[in-house]
């Protein structure tokens, strides 16, 4: 049976869940900021202890590689490793924004009508993250979760996504979205604001690359930062 732990630290948010065979056994979430450096271990512990499990019984580790903030993924990745390296387990990586457009379709499966689903092919996700300014990590799958556009760094401004809300209904989803909100005012456009990328559903997708030994190299894997840090030099005026 495969006992895997995932990581979420791409936002201000951090989360920590234990998935055996894909279902969840146990998960504890922080949402407060740069809550990934002092509270993660204890989080990993904890969720080990609740499921009365030891770290020798993990068969991988499953970690959100970014987009994303880059202090939080840095640390969730450099755990990730760690705990690899240590128990000589897989590394399993998730694209940050892919597990925001998973939980986004999970949404909105609970919550639509019949005769909404009826409209899959009519429907896209747009999983944002915030950046900086009016800036966005941000891409575009359909229904089915295909890319329609890749992984990118985007401006927000009335004409963004005009092209596609014309022939489909968009669901913006995530904390980028509210940027969205006050600028993009289309009867296609929908918003879920409140999504925040969790270790919970980060399992279910892990667990399906851990069947299909989709593993990382653990040695090279970086972090998918997509921009460059930007260290603020002092003004020494």
């Amino acid at each position: 049976m495969a006992l895997l732990l995932s990581l979420e630290t791409s936002t201000q948010s951090c989360s920590v869940a234990l998935h055996e065979e894909g279902v969840l056994v146990a998960s504890r979430e922080i949402k407060a900021p740069k809550s990934a450096a002092s509270q993660l271990a204890v989080m990993i512990q904890e969720v080990l202890n609740q499921s009365g499990n030891k770290p020798q019984a993990l068969q991988g580790v499953i970690v959100a590689s970014g987009p994303g903030s880059y202090t939080g993924l840095r640390i969730g990745v450099a755990t990730a490793k760690g705990l690899c390296y240590a128990l000589g387990i897989p590394l399993i990586a998730i694209n940050t924004l892919d597990l925001l457009s998973s939980q986004g379709k999970q949404y909105l499966l609970r919550h639509s009508t019949s005769d909404a689903k009826e409209v899959d092919d009519q429907i896209l996700f747009c999983p944002m993250l915030d950046a900086r300014r009016m800036e966005v990590y941000c891409k575009l799958v359909d229904y089915k979760l295909n890319q329609v556009e890749p992984t990118l760094a985007k401006i927000i401004d009335e004409n963004s996504f005009q092209e596609h809300l014309e022939r489909h209904a968009i669901y913006f989803l995530g904390e980028g979205a509210l940027k969205c909100r006050e600028i993009i005012h289309h009867s296609n456009a929908h918003y879920l604001s409140d999504l925040i990328p969790e270790a919970a559903q980060l399992g279910v997708l892990g667990h399906l690359k851990w069947k299909q030994s989709l593993f990382e190299n653990i040695e090279l894997f970086e972090p998918f930062y997509l921009k460059e840090f930007l260290i603020k030099k002092p003004n020494l005026v």
